[in-house]
């Protein structure tokens, strides 16, 4: 009886140190699949439907205004759908500690065990109130990168500045007062400070920044939630939004990174400090230079891939659409390895 013939698989020079990179591609061998090797588009269709699951399971509590029940429909569907991929994943930015959250804490570990080991940041409903009042952009958001390769930020805030692709990486700076800042994308970008766009956080603590932008004739488009989708504006160019600012949480800001590696835009990120049990989340999230400022690709050094599924309707994506007997969602799945940005719609029968 004849030896049986296995599959030509596709080899790599350094195989599983980077199951995202396809560059040490070297040729064509027949061995047996490997359960350890994956590629990055095959592992981002499955992303995507990581954060349509989540979106779905969120759908009835829109503008139900129970912000907690629509939160854990979004984080079960989450993990139940991440279980089922073929990963051996760690959560390094998710819900909490493992001491406050139940499901996704930080270090839980995720998927079949069976596939390449990486991080994964995510934030099941980003807009909790957004979804609780059916307010624009709430969004399910999962970004997912080589093992180690993603910023362990602590649950502290972080002052962000977002501008978006085609500027000088010295454009602007978080060194720069935000007058500074207006008047130097301003003429990067050839235009008056009136032409000028910002997107900022409406909070009590952003009132002097946002009383100093006023007066450099710059406009300001205030957001009452959602600072990753915030900073997406920047990269967007049908958002008109030039630029982001303000403080907001750490983990949303290497979400909000991860999407940026994928468009091009640029960020930058300093963790602020409120007291010293703060200090000590970053101790614990091996952080020992607290005044750092990180650039997109110090918070992403590696590939990633990030997908966000509209919950409610969105400047970026729309949110679930109800019709008889289907529900249908929007979602933004993207790469940086290859730039691409995909919009797909998953029409959903519901019994």
């Amino acid at each position: 009886m004849p030896a049986p013939v296995l599959p030509l698989r596709q080899t790599y020079a350094h195989e599983g140190s980077n199951p995202f990179d396809a560059s040490a591609m070297t040729g064509l061998y027949p061995m047996a699949p490997s359960k350890n090797l994956f590629y990055d588009r095959m592992l981002s269709l499955g992303l995507a439907r990581v954060a349509e699951q989540a979106a779905l399971a969120s759908a009835d509590f829109v503008g139900h205004g129970d912000e907690k029940a629509a939160d854990q429909a979004a984080v079960n569907a989450m993990r139940e759908q991440l279980n089922q991929l073929d990963i051996h994943g760690t959560v390094v930015i998710g819900e909490g500690e493992r001491d406050e959250a139940p499901m996704l804490y930080i270090g839980e570990e995720v998927g079949t065990g069976n596939g390449p080991a990486v991080d994964i940041a995510l934030d099941p409903l980003e807009g909790t109130t957004l979804t609780a009042k059916d307010m624009p952009n709430a969004l399910t958001v999962i970004a997912m990168a080589p093992r180690g390769t993603l910023l362990h930020a602590p649950d502290v805030y972080m002052d962000k500045l977002a501008i978006g692709p085609g500027y000088a990486t010295d454009v602007v700076s978080l060194e720069m007062t935000p007058t500074e800042r207006v008047h130097a994308l301003a003429k990067a970008k050839g235009v008056t400070p009136n032409k000028i766009t910002l997107c900022v956080l409406e909070r009590p603590r952003h009132e002097d920044m946002i009383n100093e932008l006023r007066a450099t004739g710059a406009a300001i488009r205030l957001i009452t939630d959602g600072d990753v989708a915030g900073v997406i504006h920047c990269a967007e160019p049908n958002t008109g939004i030039d630029m982001y600012m303000g403080s907001g949480g750490a983990p949303e800001g290497v979400l909000a990174a991860s999407a940026l590696k994928c468009m091009g835009g640029q960020m930058w990120g300093r963790l602020t400090f409120r007291n010293d049990d703060e200090r000590g989340r970053a101790a614990k999230a091996g952080i020992t230079d607290l005044d750092k400022i990180y650039a997109r690709d110090e918070m992403v050094t590696s590939d990633v891939i990030f997908a966000a599924t509209g919950v409610t309707d969105g400047s970026i994506v729309h949110g679930i659409k109800r019709e008889p007997g289907y529900l249908t969602t929007e979602t933004i799945l993207m790469r940086s390895k290859t730039g691409s940005v995909r919009r797909m719609t998953y029409r959903n029968p519901v019994k």
